[in-house]
């Protein structure tokens, strides 16, 4: 169930590159999550507007076939967050999980009155103390966005991932061609994003351009698929 935490908020990504910003955009996007192949379960993604400069973003998996080990678990994260510039800050975060006879709930307040961020509920004792907060702080959700957003061939992305009582530094590494893909029967011309860390775990996200929402996720732990996110459809939110 650990890995489902970070899988889920590393969804489950400002940055040092240039070119121009994509728009945020109110949108629904529908994934298959595989793993080496094999269906597990399937996922949902959107972006809600909740006021001039307020947003949510939301992801949710829900396991038919022994997703996360368990048969019928289901996963819930949602940010709410500013746009403040081009900088994506979140406010709140709630994580839910729900299995037969179990569930915990996480719950996050990112306070940029006093910098600080803290979580509580079902959280690790280690992680319920104040994170403190830097300019351009995001949860993983948010870095999802952001790379959608900043992605530019041959570009280096560099994140503050700050989230479930930790902060890390998330360095992505933009590939210089791009590589083909293919989404719901349509070929798409992808760019390729990718992080290494401690040099065993890995995370891959693929963008296109035009669309809002990564079109495929993988992350790879010690060289054997984790989690497959692949996206079957999208459509825009009012």
């Amino acid at each position: 169930m650990r890995k489902l935490v970070s899988f889920v908020a590393m969804l489950l990504l400002g940055a040092a590159c240039t070119g121009p910003a994509r728009a945020l955009e109110p949108f629904v996007a529908n994934y298959q999550v595989l793993r080496g192949g094999e269906p597990l379960g399937e996922a949902t993604m959107q972006v809600a507007r909740e006021g001039e400069n307020r947003w949510r973003v939301d992801l949710g998996m829900r396991g038919t076939t022994g997703l996360f080990g368990l048969a019928g678990v289901n996963a819930q994260q949602s940010t709410s967050f500013e746009v403040v510039g081009e900088a994506y800050r979140p406010l709140t975060q709630t994580t839910v999980r729900k299995a037969v006879f179990m569930g915990r709930k996480i719950e996050g307040v990112y306070d940029w009155s006093s910098r600080t961020a803290r979580w509580s509920g079902d959280v690790k004792k280690t992680r319920r103390a104040p994170v403190p907060l830097q300019d351009g702080d995001m949860s993983g959700l948010l870095i999802n966005l952001a790379i959608v957003r900043d992605a530019q061939p041959g570009k280096q992305l560099r994140y503050r991932f700050v989230d479930n009582g930790r902060a890390r530094d998330h360095h992505y590494t933009v590939a210089p061609e791009l590589e083909g893909v293919v989404v719901d029967g349509m070929g798409f011309n992808a760019m390729r994003v990718s992080r290494m860390q401690g040099g065993a775990e890995e995370t891959v996200v693929w963008v296109v351009d035009g669309v809002p929402t990564p079109v495929r996720i993988l992350q790879r732990d010690d060289g054997k698929d984790t989690f497959d996110l692949r996206l079957v459809d999208y459509k825009g939110a009012p």
